[in-house]
């Protein structure tokens, strides 16, 4: 499994050659980076038929044992989730061939991305906490610098505010990492998970938790630690925009947090409540705050915070088909919020605008945009047959079976306020009256295009992931997490 080490290796050694070549490749700046995320795209491929047909695989650096030696380990929550980055990264770079055009210093939004990319690998590979810590900073420091891409005074605020939000975030993580190791006496994550089950639950592991859930809760942008998320990502470029709302949240918050929960700390009824709870206030009030907006990045933001809330919410409800609609909600929205902050770039390119008041007829002049955000809004909306719906059905009918009868209905009134907004922005934005024009003389690279389809048939089509033949891509990783600190051996006890 030494292939494990090229998702880390990989993207910093394209990284590197992108800085140290910029003036020689030029016009091909983009191709090393996207040949880059395409081999890692197969390779993750290949990875989860190898976790499927022989279990949780793992790679010792140097040779070295855990848990005096640092390992990579892929499982089958792992392995769904690298599938899910690296194939959005990869479409995320076609788009930015030509997006990033506009900038003067395009090699350093390559090189940066790359980084950033290379940490969330690390992110969802490390079997060790303070490894984890580490590239979750790679990932968190790259975007810092990438959301200020722009330069304008408001980029610069939105980046600060990011700063000093994910700054606060990390001091949390760190400082509950520090005190998991004066209690368990090791850094693997696998030994750490056995250490806390063989000792009963004190007051250091609630106070833990509850910093872990505030670290990781403000990664992933739940309410109340949003604050930071909605300058942030409508500030950035569109192709960075769509990554941190697309996967950077997902990896920072949602999947460290449910890694470190539910296999190495152990999540108890009480952590499951507070999930269901912040859940639900991010599912109704980023709703709310998104329905608000007329900037249209804006309104993706709010949206990804009330999206996030399905997914922790059904994390909290904690039965098998709830995490089964966690993680395929996950994946929707991931490639549905993704496609739409795509789409928003092309159409600020086309317009010169963000204001939806100021939009109208674009779906003749971008038919490729006026498709692909149609089957994203419809899919985020949960219009069946979407996959956003099937996603969404899971959760709500997994809620309705567990008793959450109250946090079911706050589900479903959200998803129709959800409805309402995005058809707001299809109808106004490409089949509305033309304000401002209707973009014509605007052509979009066939990088651009191709990225948007591809992402548009994904929320089309991704329901028959649900199928029995199909369904194993993430029910491997439902049984990671339903099975808790209890499956280490099998999982995070790879490394040995």
């Amino acid at each position: 499994m030494s292939i494990l080490i090229y998702f880390v290796v990989a993207p910093v050694a394209a990284a590197m050659l992108t800085a140290l070549l910029n003036s020689r490749l030029k016009d091909r700046l983009s191709s090393v980076s996207s040949l880059t995320a395409s081999s890692l795209a197969v390779l993750s491929f290949y990875c989860v038929f190898l976790v499927s047909s022989s279990g949780a695989r793992s790679f010792k650096i140097g040779g070295w044992m855990p848990s005096m030696g640092i390992s990579l380990v892929i499982d089958g929550f792992s392995g769904m989730t690298l599938v899910l980055v690296n194939v959005i990264c990869f479409l995320i770079l076609l788009y930015s061939a030509g997006y990033m055009r506009i900038y003067t210093e395009e090699w350093k939004f390559y090189s940066l991305f790359m980084l950033m990319l290379a940490g969330m690998n690390g992110v969802i590979l490390s079997a060790d906490i303070f490894n984890l810590y580490v590239f979750l900073e790679v990932t968190s420091i790259a975007g810092y610098v990438l959301v200020a891409f722009g330069i304008r005074p408001e980029d610069l605020e939105a980046s600060f505010k990011y700063l000093i939000m994910g700054t606060i975030a990390s001091i949390l993580i760190l400082l509950s990492i520090a005190f998991l190791y004066s209690y368990t006496s090791t850094l693997n994550m696998s030994d750490m998970a056995q250490a806390i089950w063989a000792k009963p639950a004190g007051l250091l592991i609630n106070f833990v938790t509850v910093l872990l859930l505030a670290g990781f809760g403000l990664k992933a942008a739940l309410v109340p630690f949003h604050a930071w998320l909605p300058d942030a990502h409508s500030s950035a470029p569109s192709p960075v925009s769509a990554a941190l709302s697309g996967v950077v949240i997902k990896v920072l918050g949602i999947y460290a947090l449910s890694r470190v929960f539910f296999n190495v700390v152990g999540a108890s009824g009480k952590l499951l409540t507070a999930l269901m709870f912040l859940g639900a206030l991010s599912m109704i009030i980023g709703a709310l705050l998104a329905a608000t907006q007329s900037d249209i990045k804006r309104m993706f933001a709010y949206s990804s915070i009330s999206q996030v809330g399905y997914i922790v919410f059904a994390l909290g409800v904690g039965t098998p088909l709830a995490m089964l609609g966690a993680l395929f909600h996950l994946f929707n929205h991931a490639t549905a919020k993704s496609l739409l902050f795509l789409n928003a770039g092309a159409i600020e390119q086309a317009t010169g605008t963000r204001d939806l008041n100021r939009m109208g007829g674009l779906n003749s002049s971008m038919p490729v945009a006026g498709f692909s955000s149609l089957m994203a809004s419809m899919s985020i909306s949960g219009m069946p047959p979407l996959a956003g719906f099937w996603s969404k059905l899971l959760i709500i009918v997994a809620a309705v079976q567990a008793g959450h009868i109250a946090f079911s209905a706050v589900a479903v009134i959200t998803s129709i306020i959800t409805l309402v907004y995005y058809l707001r922005f299809q109808t106004t934005a490409f089949f509305g009256s033309a304000v401002q024009g209707k973009a014509e003389g605007y052509k979009m690279t066939f990088g651009m295009q191709f990225s948007m389809f591809i992402l548009g048939i994904i929320c089309l089509g991704a329901g028959l992931l649900l199928l029995p033949s199909l369904r194993d891509f993430f029910n491997q990783g439902v049984d990671v997490l339903i099975s808790g600190i209890n499956y280490r051996d099998a999982i995070l006890g790879a490394a040995r």
